[in-house]
């Protein structure tokens, strides 16, 4: 069955958020991984998901030879 959009965002939050600093996703890793979970999931729903992450800035797309989707980091001179 397909995910409402709201729990198809915190699904794709968490795996981006279990996979921070062991392995860099990019949006077809995650597309291919919530349609293996969820098979009858839309392909722009998972799409649009995506962009409400990035849009909401809890997801950024960072770039090093291709553009992968994490969550932000702290930088070491930010004050807290």
């Amino acid at each position: 069955m397909a995910l409402p959009k709201a729990e198809l965002v915190e699904f794709i939050f968490a795996m981006v958020e279990k996979a921070q600093g062991k392995k860099q996703l990019k949006a077809m890793d995650i597309q291919k991984a919530v349609l293996k979970e969820h098979p009858d999931q839309p392909k722009n729903d998972v799409k649009f998901a995506i962009k409400d992450l990035i849009d909401g800035s809890r997801c950024v797309y960072t770039y090093f030879g291709g553009s992968f989707i994490e969550i932000p980091h702290e930088e070491g001179a930010a004050k807290h």
